[in-house]
């Protein structure tokens, strides 16, 4: 008779482990995925932000020095460029 009425509750704690494991799984899963969004968030701030700055800095250069090739998309450019490497070294520490 011991041995029937341990055996259910042996199955309720294997029960109950499961359903935690299960919660803990899901709980980690979500923040993972909001994890995700937010790196892909950072990401792109990373590029656009040095790339509207060229862009500020190259229009205030045609202003001051005009010349035959537009400062702008020259700026543009190489903010583009600091952004992608600047992006590449987040994604590359965050592995």
């Amino acid at each position: 008779m011991s041995e029937l009425e341990h055996k259910p509750g042996e199955e309720m704690l294997r029960d109950v482990a499961a359903k935690q494991d299960r919660m803990l799984r899901a709980r980690k899963e979500r923040t993972n995925n909001w994890r995700a969004i937010a790196i892909l968030g950072v990401i792109g701030w990373s590029v656009v932000l040095p790339s509207l700055c060229g862009v500020a800095v190259g229009i205030w250069m045609d202003q001051r020095w005009p010349a035959r090739i537009s400062w702008a998309l020259t700026m543009m450019l190489a903010g583009l460029v600091v952004g992608c490497v600047s992006a590449w070294f987040r994604i590359r520490e965050d592995r």
